[in-house]
C-alpha cells in the first residue's frame, strides 16, 4: 500500500478503537449497575458489539484482504446501525438537563441519577451513529480504491493483501512484496530478457521509457523504435 493509504488506514483504526472503547466502557458500567434486573439485553449487546469490533480490528490491522475488509466493514456498519437505533429507541429525544432531580432504579434496590444515565445513553447513541457513518464511508472508499487498482490491471486485487491497494492518484503495490520490498515512487517494471532496468526496457525492436509521475500522477510510458543493428 502507499504510505498515505497506510497512514490514513491506521488513523481510521485508531479512531474506531477510541469510539468503540468508549461504548464498551459505558456498556460495562450499565451491566454492573443494571444487569440482570434492568436493561440486560441492551447492556450485553453494546458490550458484545464494541468488544467484537476491537478484537476483529486487531486481527485485520495485522493482515487483511480487500474482500475480508469489505465484509468486516459491512458487518460492523450493520451492528453499529442496530445499536444506534436501539439506543435512540430507549432514550429518544429526551433532554438530560431536565432530569437532574430524578433518579433511575438499579439492581439491589439502588439508584442512579437520571441525568447521569441519560448522558451516558446519549454517548452510546452518538458514538454508535458516528461509527456507523465511519464504516459506511470506509466501505465506499474501499470500493473506489479497488476500482483504481483494477484499472491498473490488478484484476485479482480482491484476494491480494490489503497493502497492495493504492490511494487516490497513486499506483497499487507501492510496497512490492515480490521484490526487495523497498518502497519507491512506483513499482518495478517487469523483467526483460535483455537485462533489468528500473526505468526502461527493450522488447521486439522497441525500447520503452517509464518516467515517474509528478505529485502522485500515473507514470508516463513512451515507446521508442530502435533501428536494428547492422551485421
Amino acid at each position: 500500500m502507499t504510505v498515505r493509504f497506510g497512514n490514513y488506514r491506521l488513523a481510521y483504526y485508531i479512531t474506531v478503537f477510541l469510539l468503540a472503547g468508549t461504548v464498551l466502557g459505558v456498556g460495562g458500567h450499565f451491566a454492573s449497575i443494571f444487569v440482570p434486573e434492568r436493561h440486560t439485553a441492551f447492556s450485553i449487546y453494546s458490550i458484545v458489539v464494541a468488544s467484537l469490533n476491537i478484537f476483529v480490528f486487531l486481527l485485520t490491522l495485522q493482515w487483511s484482504q480487500p474482500r475480508v475488509e469489505a465484509f468486516v466493514l459491512f458487518l460492523f456498519s450493520v451492528l453499529w446501525l442496530s445499536l444506534g437505533a436501539w439506543s435512540t429507541d430507549i432514550i429518544g429525544h429526551r433532554q438530560c438537563d431536565s432530569l437532574r432531580s430524578e433518579t433511575e432504579p438499579t439492581k439491589n434496590n439502588g439508584t442512579i441519577s437520571s441525568f447521569s444515565y441519560c448522558s451516558e445513553m446519549k454517548v452510546v447513541q452518538a458514538f454508535s451513529w458516528a461509527l456507523f457513518a465511519l464504516f459506511v464511508s470506509a466501505l465506499i472508499v474501499l470500493f473506489q480504491l479497488i476500482s483504481i487498482a483494477r484499472q491498473f490491471g490488478r484484476h485479482h486485487i480482491w484476494r491480494e493483501p490489503i497493502r497492495e491497494l493504492p490511494w487516490f492518484g497513486e499506483m497499487p503495490g507501492y510496497y512490492n512484496t515480490h521484490t526487495s520490498g523497498v518502497p519507491g515512487p512506483m513499482p518495478y517494471p517487469p523483467a526483460s530478457p535483455y537485462g533489468p532496468s528500473p526505468y526502461g526496457g527493450y522488447n521486439a525492436g522497441n525500447a520503452y521509457m517509464i518516467q515517474p509521475g509528478v505529485n502522485g500522477a500515473p507514470p508516463t510510458i513512451t515507446q521508442v523504435p530502435v533501428a536494428p543493428m547492422s551485421p
